[in-house]
């Protein structure tokens, strides 16, 4: 295999190759990062080839920031046959493993998406020509590998597999939300995303369950705080703006007119605490781990706003200052997720909580 082959938001990509870049060399697989502007993906291809699956296996998907989806590929396909594609495709995964799933996919961009229907169009029978040449399972079979497809012309292609338990199980890596009808922002779809990508599904009943008390910082007009009172959570509402008359109105808000920064909650009763405020990430980092370290609240998500440049070091900074905060508080061991969701813009979604309270 040549490396890896990684999606990303559209413009991101020096971001998530400076990711990788990092990530690899922490596991002394070294190599050199392709990347087009605006393609949507990076290639990370490794000076040794034998170390693209050592690197596929060692990555923690979920641990990715800027990355989508991951999979290991060999070179690009180019100038395939248009009457027989095929053929070449077959060719290129001859020394895969048995694989339990194809999925033929194209990047996030405008380009991208013009070749969604013809990526449509040629999964039934590529399906079938891999079944038949025993290179894909009858039935789809979670437990195996996942071979990908991955077009960036009807007549180019990488083609690779990843690991079921290491990629992501979404078209493309994507989320995709419905707009509430009744919700004040579309910032609202920032938290759901965010809730359904770090809590698992079967722990919702617990960690968001109604009657939750919450602290939603910078919270006008109401984007963040609407997905807390939808679950029936209350909601101390802080800002200096003006809130939805709607979410005034449900009885599960108070609306607390002050400086975010300055906030200190009335009760010890505070499960989450969420935050979307425009201030610098490093900032922001710091009042996070101030609260979930001295134990005001037991769980935070919040958004870190990016520089237009080195995004990927901001944020390596701001986690470190969250981790300097809890080791000089001694609050013990916590848990740190951070991903740059399908929603966020120049931002990234952080969440935080302690493992030992």
């Amino acid at each position: 295999m040549l490396g890896l082959l990684l999606y990303c938001r559209s413009g991101f990509e020096k971001d998530l190759a400076n990711e990788i870049q990092d990530k690899a060399s922490q596991l002394n697989v070294y190599g050199f990062a392709k990347v087009e502007p605006e393609s949507g993906y990076v290639v990370f291809q490794c000076y040794q080839p034998d170390e693209a699956e050592k690197l596929l296996k060692g990555l923690d998907f979920s641990r990715l920031i800027f990355a989508r989806q991951m999979f290991a590929t060999s070179a690009l396909i180019e100038e395939m046959d248009v009457v027989d594609r095929v053929k070449p495709i077959l060719a290129a995964c001859a020394e895969f493993p048995l694989c339990g799933d194809v999925r033929v996919e194209y990047a996030d961009t405008t380009d991208g998406r013009e070749l969604s229907k013809f990526c449509r169009k040629i999964s039934v029978p590529l399906r079938q020509h891999l079944r038949k040449n025993n290179k894909l399972t009858h039935k789809e079979n979670p437990n195996k590998p996942v071979l990908h497809v991955f077009f960036t012309a009807t007549d180019a292609a990488y083609v690779g597999y990843s690991f079921s338990h290491n990629n992501s199980p979404l078209p493309l890596g994507i989320l995709r939300l419905k707009m509430p009808h009744d919700a004040p922002s579309r910032s609202t779809l920032k938290l759901d995303e965010a809730f359904q990508t770090f809590i698992p599904k079967n722990e919702h009943d617990e960690r968001l369950r109604g009657s939750l008390h919450a602290v939603d910082l910078g919270a006008c007009p109401g984007g963040w705080t609407y997905q807390l009172v939808r679950r029936s959570i209350f909601v101390e509402a802080v800002d200096n703006g003006a809130m939805d008359k709607a979410l005034m109105d449900s009885g599960l808000v108070t609306y607390c007119p002050e400086d975010g920064f300055k906030f200190k909650p009335r009760k010890n009763n505070i499960y989450w605490l969420v935050c979307d405020m425009i201030e610098q990430p490093q900032k922001v980092a710091k009042l996070m781990a101030q609260w979930v370290a001295s134990g005001r609240c037991k769980e935070a998500m919040f958004n870190l706003k990016l520089p237009m440049k080195k995004r990927y070091e901001s944020v390596q900074e701001s986690l470190q200052i969250i981790d300097d905060e809890i080791q000089t508080q001694q609050a013990g061991k916590y848990q740190l997720q951070v991903k740059h969701l399908y929603h966020n813009r120049e931002e990234v979604t952080v969440h935080l909580r302690l493992l030992n309270k």
